[in-house]
Parts: structure tokens; C-alpha cells; sequence
């Protein structure tokens, strides 16, 4: 295991729980493990490596530290449990909050580490890399702001931070949400979600204050799927066309498989399906007369089942769950199981 060095910063002088004393930055321009930087935090009285409790906080940080890196206290242990916190760090999730969730939920089908408001005004979680409308909050005037536009959750964030204060936090402020504007958000689908700013994960910090302070400047860390393949069983009977648009919905798109490697992937992947077939993103164009990816890939690979299927209009591509997972020609309006793809 390669260990990164790289130097840091570390608290001094009041403690990070006396929140009406201002907490003190100090860089430490040596190249050193994290384990290392904390112990040395340590063994020189300090604090603890810095906590960043706002952005106050940040921009203080970031106007001293300029282009470099450096370590700070947030951590995450190996087998860490995730826990739900606010956007906003001076909002606590507590344990009455959890009677907001709409039934089921929430349910973690995927890795869906983000909070959204569906259209009964209950809670779901869903992917943080979905791109979804949100809702801002602004301290000041106390006005609750609502963003016409798809962000993911990251995204989404950083437009409210740098607009007014941050994502819509706790049921105070939800309390102000204006039903009849929420729902000019939401599409015309059963599947409809806003952002709101629950997120949970398991990264803590060292020196034990519980601030949910974050502010990732890459894709939501805890979503980082396996980098040889990306793609999600969905375990719902839909038509292909519901298929589809569930996954640019959701996700990225319908799988596409363009080599056995990614044949074997999905295949693999096929034991969990509750249905005989699973679509996927292969469709058929009758007036051009051949078949095509929705992804726009050219069908060079193929694994069809056998070449006695007939070519016909409003069919689609779908993969046998059992047997050799051979792809099949089936009509538009059969409901299965399917895959998306997550990037």
C-alpha cells in the first residue's frame, strides 16, 4: 500500500466545542503520512489535526493554503457506518426525524447516500450522482429557494452555498416548503425526486466534534463504483421504453456490452433478478433495419441466442437470467428486470 504524504494543518489554542472563540490554523509545511501529521498534532500540544466547521472556515483555510494540499482531521474507518446528517452543520438529524420517510425508504437499493423530497412530501434516498431540481435555503431572509435545473447532489450544494447559505436543512425549514412550487419541479413520472440537504456517510472528525461540515470537490466519494465496469440491477418489471427512461432518470443510461468482459459482468450480476429476462439498451430500428445501442455503440460484439430470431418492429434486446445468458429479441411492451449504467 502506497502511503501519500503531503503536508497539513492543525488546530491550536481554543478548544473546537467552544464555538464562540475562534479556531486557530496553523500550517505545517513538512510531508507526512495523515497518521503521522495527527501524531504530531499531538506530541506537540496542539488540538488535533483542523476541524473545518463551516465555510467560514473553509475560505480561511483556502486563503492561506492557496494551490497546496494538506491533510485536515476528517477521516473514515474501513467498515465505518453511515450516518444521516444536514448540509447545514448547525442542523442536527436526530432520531424523531426518521417518521419523514415515505414508506420503504429509506432503502439503499443502490449505494444512495442522498435525501430527496418526492411528491407526497416524504422523504427518499437516491444516488448523490443523479442528476435532480433542489432546493436552496437562505438564512438571511429566511426564504426557501427553488432550483429549476438537474445538479447532482455535490453540485447542488455548491450552487446553494455560493447563492445564498446551503441546501435546504432540517424540518424547520422544510416546514416552509411551498407545496404548489414543488410540484412545478417535479416531471410528469412516478419517479420523481428534489434534492434536499440529507446526505449520509462515515467519515468522522479526529478530534471527536460531530460537525456535518462538507466539501468534497470531487463526485461523492462513498458512490465510487468498481472502475471496470459500472452497472445496477434494477428489480422492477418495467416495459423496455419505462426501462429507459427510468435509467437517464436514475442513473446514466441502459447498460451496453461491447466485449465478453462486460458480457460476463452483467451476467454475473443477472443472479439476483426476480424475472426470466432483463432488458438492456440494444433496440432494434425498423426502418433502418438493423439493431443499435441506445449509447450510440455500434453492435460489434454480439451474443444472440439464436439466429432463427425474426427482426421485427418495437422489439428490444434482453438477457436471459438462466441458461447461457444469451440475448433475445423481445417486443417493447414485455416487463422485466434491467440494468442501467451508472457513468
Amino acid at each position: 500500500m502506497i502511503v501519500q504524504k503531503q503536508i497539513f494543518v492543525f488546530l491550536s489554542g481554543p478548544c473546537c466545542f467552544m464555538t464562540n472563540q475562534l479556531l486557530q490554523y496553523h500550517f505545517i509545511d513538512e510531508d507526512k503520512s495523515w497518521d503521522e501529521a495527527r501524531r504530531y498534532c499531538k506530541d506537540n500540544n496542539h488540538t488535533d489535526l483542523a476541524t473545518v466547521s463551516s465555510m467560514a472556515d473553509m475560505n480561511r483555510l483556502r486563503q492561506d493554503l492557496g494551490t497546496r494540499k494538506a491533510w485536515i482531521g476528517l477521516y473514515r474507518e474501513a467498515n465505518g457506518i453511515r450516518m444521516w446528517q444536514w448540509s447545514q452543520p448547525d442542523v442536527q438529524f436526530n432520531a424523531s426525524q426518521k417518521k419523514e420517510w415515505d414508506t420503504g425508504e429509506p432503502n439503499d437499493v443502490i449505494t444512495e447516500n442522498c435525501g430527496t423530497l418526492r411528491p407526497n412530501n416524504k422523504w427518499a434516498d437516491l444516488s448523490c450522482k443523479s442528476k435532480q431540481p433542489f432546493i436552496c435555503y437562505n438564512e438571511t431572509t429566511s426564504d426557501v429557494i427553488y432550483a429549476n435545473k438537474s445538479l447532482n447532489w455535490t453540485d447542488a450544494q455548491s450552487f446553494c452555498r455560493n447563492r445564498h447559505t446551503d441546501l435546504i436543512s432540517g424540518p424547520e425549514q422544510m416546514k416552509k416548503v411551498d407545496e404548489g412550487k414543488t410540484k412545478e419541479l417535479f416531471p410528469q413520472s412516478p419517479y420523481d425526486f428534489i434534492f434536499i440537504g440529507l446526505f449520509r456517510d462515515a467519515w468522522q472528525w479526529s478530534d471527536g466534534s460531530s460537525f456535518s461540515f462538507r466539501f468534497w470537490n470531487l463526485q461523492y466519494d462513498d458512490e465510487i463504483k468498481d472502475s471496470s465496469y459500472h452497472v445496477i440491477l434494477i428489480k422492477e418489471n418495467m416495459t423496455w421504453e419505462e426501462a429507459l427512461y427510468y435509467c437517464r432518470h436514475h442513473h446514466h443510461d441502459l447498460v451496453t456490452i461491447t466485449n465478453m468482459d462486460e458480457q460476463r459482468w452483467v451476467q454475473e450480476k443477472t443472479k439476483n433478478a426476480s424475472s426470466p429476462f432483463v432488458w438492456t439498451g440494444l433496440r432494434y430500428t425498423c426502418s433502418l433495419g438493423f439493431w443499435f445501442w441506445v449509447s450510440d455503440e455500434v453492435v460489434h460484439y454480439k451474443n444472440w441466442a439464436s439466429p432463427g430470431q425474426v427482426n421485427e418492429c418495437d422489439m428490444s434486446g434482453a438477457m436471459e437470467t438462466g441458461g447461457e445468458h444469451k440475448w433475445f429479441k423481445k417486443h417493447d411492451e414485455e416487463k422485466f428486470n434491467f440494468f442501467c449504467s451508472t457513468s
